[in-house]
């Protein structure tokens, strides 16, 4: 079956809660064995670079601090669209994630650009919210200018077993978001166990998300590779039960290099090559960046530069 784009997912078929058949229970020491094999696969020379160029493709820079001013948001713009302007061919990221009172900042700034503004919403980080300040946030965000959604859901709903009302609700924002593509964060660090990530992920793209993520970047762990993989795992099946593609973004602690290419290693092994582009693949950061671009340059002039060589923010 012909896979579907980014753009496309808007017209799929809306299910409901009954339709989310339940979760086939996760191996974790499988999961944990087939990461560890995973991470032995090494990427080198022209296809290292190749690598290198498509994970700084895939880049959400973010910035989700309460200090947070139209002055720092501007900054990260202008990163965003001159990542290293001394070396050609560098690509831009694929979008700045920014709290909602700055998506206005962000449009302005990367106008023309073709990087997307993404905005957090739903209480975020928390989730800990009234469902109608849930519905307002997401509303403003989208009529700032919002091209994407990152939305948390109610863990504490989820863990006292209230699987029907997270559905409910992530396809009530899903509805408000309109033309805007949605990212559901499951906040893996405190769902706990894998079998609850997956059925959680399973809930959420049955629900309508775009995107399923890992993690706010607020609670620890964050990301991890066996959570991804679970994650990878459920898009999967998903994809063979229903023809929808649904992109993924773990998010939070990937701060190398060398860790991203391992990421990509476990979509390619897991889902092919049809999800190794920012239209289904994404990473959440705010340091990645700077590792992966003096990797590049290494790669392409075969000398280090120092991170003093590459702007914070």
């Amino acid at each position: 079956m012909e896979a579907q784009t980014l753009g496309e997912r808007d017209s799929h078929e809306r299910f409901s809660f009954h339709h989310v058949k339940p979760s086939p229970p996760v191996d974790q020491v499988g999961v944990e064995e087939r990461v560890a094999r995973l991470c032995e696969r090494s990427v080198k020379k022209s296809s290292k670079l190749e690598a290198l160029a498509l994970a700084i493709s895939m880049v959400d820079l973010t910035t989700l601090e309460g200090k947070d001013t139209p002055g720092k948001v501007r900054q990260l713009c202008y990163k965003a669209m001159h990542m290293h302007d001394a070396l050609p061919n560098v690509p831009k990221v694929a979008a700045i994630c920014v709290y909602p009172t700055l998506v206005k900042t962000a449009k302005e700034a990367l106008k023309g650009s073709g990087i997307k503004v993404a905005a957090v919403s739903t209480a975020f980080p928390s989730g800990q919210a009234p469902q109608q300040v849930k519905i307002d946030d997401t509303k403003f965000a989208v009529s700032e200018g919002a091209d994407e959604i990152d939305m948390v859901i109610s863990r504490g709903e989820f863990l006292r077993g209230e699987h029907n009302f997270v559905f409910d609700e992530i396809a009530m924002i899903k509805h408000v978001c309109g033309k805007a593509h949605l990212k559901v964060i499951l906040e893996t660090g405190e769902l706990s166990t894998l079998d609850n990530v997956r059925r959680a992920s399973d809930l959420a793209m049955y629900a309508g998300a775009d995107f399923i993520k890992t993690s706010t970047g607020k609670v620890q762990p964050a990301a991890t590779l066996p959570v991804t993989l679970t994650m990878l795992e459920a898009i999967r099946d998903f994809y063979f039960e229903t023809g929808r593609v649904v992109g993924m973004k773990p998010a939070g602690g990937i701060a190398s290099a060398k860790l991203a290419l391992q990421y990509l290693v476990t979509v390619r092994e897991t889902l092919g090559q049809r999800w190794l582009n920012p239209d289904c693949f994404r990473f959440g950061a705010s340091t990645l960046a700077n590792d992966l671009l003096m990797q590049f340059v290494k790669e392409k002039t075969g000398v280090y530069q120092s991170l003093d060589y590459f702007s914070k923010d």
